[in-house]
């Protein structure tokens, strides 16, 4: 069991839980009745929320915080998703940090149509006000809380999930997206969805996905259980479905970029499971762009927007 070190900074002006370099740190096999599970409960006094959240990717440098967001944001340049969201609610935390901690840290470019956070705050609002708070502070950037609610008792939105789901669009034809311009890879040359969705069963099921792991992945073990992957055609519209209790940096985006291979002719079925089998990044194919990837859901046995 991997554990994480937390500890509570009593002499700072931001009374929040801090990594354990800001302060000295304590193991979770040390910790006290307030943690659990290897992370931390919210400070006495404060209360947990669950967020559920859509954003558009585009403008962002993805969703982890970065040291450079309070300089971007007043040079004008790009700020992460998670600066967004703690900047909105320390406004509802009379002035004191939040931190946040997210179910996917997705990419830049990345979507989210249901992004799960949380936040704890020291005033124990109604979640609806949360929300419209949240909403209110967050423009004019692309982020929307579409629900908010009290976190049960040890919930996490990162290590208490058991299921996420991506969706990837591919926009198959010759003419360029007008509509969808950012939410879509634009392929041009005919792609065979069945033949890609037959080799997307090789990867179904638990394996070592070396290959299709980016070589900046931070995970200890590549290995991962693939529940489902499914390739559809509706019209020019491709879309592929990925659903697994965690991915690997890079997993999706590496898994469509070798179907493509395969939709395209030049690889077959069989490659694919070689490529698998290789455990070496080289020998699948090419990184898909951000553009068509979103997270479309994150599922908990307890599920706080019930």
């Amino acid at each position: 069991m991997v554990h994480f070190a937390w500890t509570r900074c009593r002499n700072r002006a931001a009374r929040h839980w801090m990594p354990p370099r800001s302060c000295g740190a304590i193991s979770c096999r040390q910790a006290p009745g307030w943690m659990s599970m290897g992370f931390p409960d919210p400070q006495p006094g404060w209360t947990r929320y669950a967020l559920r959240i859509e954003y558009d990717g585009t403008p962002f440098i993805g969703w982890q915080r970065q040291g450079t967001d309070d300089s971007a944001t007043a040079q004008g340049r790009a700020v992460s998703v998670q600066w967004v969201l703690e900047q909105a609610a320390a406004r509802l935390a009379r002035g004191e940090a939040v931190s946040s901690i997210v179910a996917g840290r997705t990419d830049a470019g990345v979507h989210a149509q249901a992004q799960v956070a949380q936040i704890d705050l020291p005033t124990a609002f109604h979640p609806e006000r949360v929300r419209e708070a949240l909403n209110f502070h967050m423009k004019p950037y692309p982020v929307a809380i579409l629900e908010a609610a009290y976190a049960p008792d040890g919930w996490n939105a990162r290590f208490s999930a058991i299921g996420r789901s991506y969706r990837y669009l591919i926009l198959n034809r010759r003419a360029r997206p007008a509509l969808m311009e950012g939410r879509v890879w634009h392929v041009a040359q005919p792609l065979d969805a069945d033949t890609m969705d037959g080799a997307a069963k090789h990867l179904l099921g638990r394996h070592d996905f070396t290959s299709f792991r980016a070589a900046a992945c931070q995970a200890k073990s590549p290995l991962r259980t693939l529940d489902r992957l499914d390739v559809r055609r509706d019209g020019d519209l491709i879309t592929i479905i990925a659903e697994a209790r965690s991915f690997l940096h890079h997993q999706v985006r590496n898994m469509v970029g070798t179907l493509k291979l395969v939709g395209d002719g030049r690889w077959t079925a069989e490659h694919v499971a070689a490529a698998l089998a290789a455990r070496d990044r080289a020998k699948a194919g090419p990184t898909a762009p951000p553009d068509g990837l979103a997270l479309t859901g994150v599922i908990y046995e307890q599920d706080p927007f019930l």
